[in-house]
């Protein structure tokens, strides 16, 4: 294992899409959406554990989830668990832990990762993610990896991408689009020059505060002007005066977008956001009739394609539904069309207006 390898798995997120199972206490990061005696952020460390010294994988999380990291990751240097104050998306994420690892490493290169992504296969992400820190050890690059689209998901972002490679497997980016419609997305597909956007990033740490500075310059500023208290006990102090004068935008738009250091892996190793109830279905297994069923005390009669996530011990029975998202807690039984799960987003919106914090 290499010294200066770094990963940063970013653990903010509220999950919304995924409730009334994720809740702003207790988002969906932090849970086993699929059954596999592990939740999405155990998965992830321990993926990135295989390839990357414990002691150089840091979480980034918002203040809040601090403590439930620790219990989930006992394995992690504790000062290795890093809270945002608040929520500023990624760009003041990296732009934070970028700073902190040049002080400490100047010729650290880091892999930025979601906490909350399914991989089925290891070894081939493994490769892959070996394959990009080799490549920005040698040039001034940012990487994303791209996926081989499998339908015209219209829930990712595309990545269109120059046809020959600059080096074995690797390719100037030439646009990136957010979540297109139907059509478009067709025919993203049928060109042949579009891939998923993982949102999973490699480069160099100086080259990406490199990119703050050029694309970036307030927020850069305002991470330079503090650098100094970074990996001292003024750390947290000095996150509390960055924070509120940092912008709410993600690194794709801040910075992906704009620099033209950009290139792309084409990768295949079974990926999924798991953004949505949907993208769940599609990574269980299914019974004869395309029911996808999460719970111990599940019947399904004369019901086709659904799917159901229930409490370990409830009995839960379904009659003559199609097609249709059955998520039953504690306090919440969302019944919800399966085509209509983008708007999952709106209702709780709506149960907020209503009924306040108490389901959220």
């Amino acid at each position: 294992m290499n010294k200066h390898h770094y990963v940063v798995i970013m653990a903010g997120g509220i999950g919304s899409r995924f409730w009334p199972m994720s809740r702003s206490n207790y988002p969906k990061q932090f849970l086993d959406i699929l059954g596999t005696g592990k939740t999405l952020i155990q998965s992830t460390f321990e993926r990135f554990a295989a390839f990357i010294p414990q002691e150089n994988i840091y979480v980034v999380t918002s203040a809040e989830y601090v403590n439930i990291v620790k219990h989930q990751l006992p394995e992690l240097p504790l000062q290795n668990i890093l809270g945002e104050p608040s929520r500023k998306n990624t760009a003041p994420c990296i732009a934070y832990i970028s700073f902190k690892l040049y002080q400490m490493d100047p010729n650290a290169t880091m892999i930025v990762a979601p906490a909350d992504h399914l991989i089925l296969d290891n070894i081939a992400f493994n490769k892959v993610c070996l394959e990009a820190l080799s490549f920005v050890t040698k040039h001034n690059a940012l990487i994303t990896l791209g996926i081989k689209p499998t339908y015209p998901n219209t829930g990712y972002g595309y990545i269109q991408y120059e046809q020959h490679e600059v080096s074995d497997n690797v390719y100037k980016v030439k646009t990136f689009t957010e979540k297109p419609n139907l059509e478009l997305a067709k025919a993203f597909m049928a060109s042949g020059e579009f891939l998923w956007n993982a949102g999973i990033f490699v480069w160099q740490v100086k080259n990406i505060i490199s990119a703050f500075e050029k694309y970036l310059p307030e927020m850069y500023e305002v991470f330079l002007a503090e650098k100094a208290r970074f990996n001292t006990p003024e750390e947290h102090a000095a996150l509390l005066e960055i924070y509120p004068l940092c912008t709410n935008i993600s690194i794709d738009f801040g910075i992906m977008e704009k620099a033209d250091n950009v290139y792309l892996i084409p990768a295949s190793f079974g990926w999924s956001d798991l953004g949505t109830w949907n993208s769940a279905y599609e990574n269980l297994e299914k019974d004869y009739l395309g029911n996808a069923v999460a719970g111990n005390e599940v019947m399904v009669f004369d019901s086709h394609n659904n799917m159901v996530h229930a409490q370990k011990d409830k009995l839960v029975l379904l009659q003559g539904m199609e097609d249709f998202i059955v998520v039953d807690t504690d306090d919440v039984l969302l019944i919800c069309k399966k085509e209509k799960e983008q708007e999952i987003k709106e209702y709780v919106a709506e149960v907020k207006r209503n009924k306040g914090d108490k389901y959220l």
